[in-house]
Formats: structure tokens, C-alpha cells, sequence
């Protein structure tokens, strides 16, 4: 198994992620890699909360030009998980 903290790389603090955190909804990206499965068990083993469903939505990388250079930035994989109505809430900042 993979090490939790490889697959979640950093919490997604947005305007948006931050109205969903009341519904208990938190996104993270995560590996591309990873899947739904590996995912929910990194979130329950990093922050110990209990996680009732996954969704993941993938980004394919924007074409960017440098001067005479031109690439594709990195692919990213963003996943919002909400957690069941018992467990209790992940602290992502510190008061």
C-alpha cells in the first residue's frame, strides 16, 4: 500500500471548497493515480474521521507558450470527499 501522504498532496482552498466544508465536503488534490479507494483510506488514516463518499474530478493541462517555448502544464486530479454525519471535522487551519 502507499504511503497516505504521497496520495493527498495538499488541501484545495477556495471560495467554493470553503462553502462545502459546512456540508462536511472537503477537497484535497490528490495523485493522479490514485483511485477512490486509496484515497478514502489516506483521508481516514491521516485525519482519523470516517468518510461516506468520494468524488473525483480529473484536469487535463492548459497549453502554455513561453516565448518560442510551448508545453502543457501538469495534469491535476482534485478530490471532494464528504465525511458521514457522526465523525467529527477536519481542522485545515489553525486558529
Amino acid at each position: 500500500m502507499k504511503d497516505p501522504r504521497d496520495i493527498i498532496k495538499r488541501p484545495v482552498i477556495t471560495e467554493q471548497s470553503t462553502d462545502l466544508m459546512a456540508d462536511k465536503k472537503y477537497t484535497f488534490e490528490v495523485d493522479v493515480r490514485a483511485n477512490k479507494t486509496e484515497v478514502k483510506d489516506a483521508i481516514e488514516e491521516i485525519f482519523g474521521v470516517k468518510v461516506d463518499k468520494v468524488n473525483i474530478q480529473n484536469y487535463k493541462g492548459k497549453f502554455k507558450r513561453v516565448g518560442r517555448y510551448s508545453g502543457l502544464t501538469n495534469r491535476r486530479r482534485k478530490a471532494i470527499v464528504k465525511l458521514t454525519a457522526d465523525s467529527k471535522e477536519i481542522e485545515l487551519f489553525e486558529v
